[in-house]
């Protein structure tokens, strides 16, 4: 991660959420959940539910988002700081 918030977090000690890690990528990325959606193969109000942090993408789910995106499912897990 690079924003303000994540750095934050990791200088505090605190491990970032998975929907403050999405939340993030989705801005840094000028992604709309729609988008991120049809990206991976899901519906819109999943990707709100984990924005909202109501759930967590399955394995499944997340290795499509790391392979869609070319990211290391690390950084969504919230191990590396950056993708």
């Amino acid at each position: 991660m690079s924003s303000i918030l994540s750095n934050f977090l990791y200088n505090k000690g605190m491990e970032p959420s998975f929907d403050e890690i999405l939340k993030e990528f989705l801005l840094i990325n000028n992604l709309t959940q729609t988008t991120f959606a049809n990206a991976i193969g899901v519906r819109q109000s999943q990707v709100s539910e984990w924005l909202s942090g109501k759930a967590k993408p399955g394995y499944d789910t997340l290795r499509r988002i790391s392979l869609a995106f070319n990211v290391s499912a690390d950084y969504f897990l919230g191990i590396k700081e950056n993708f």
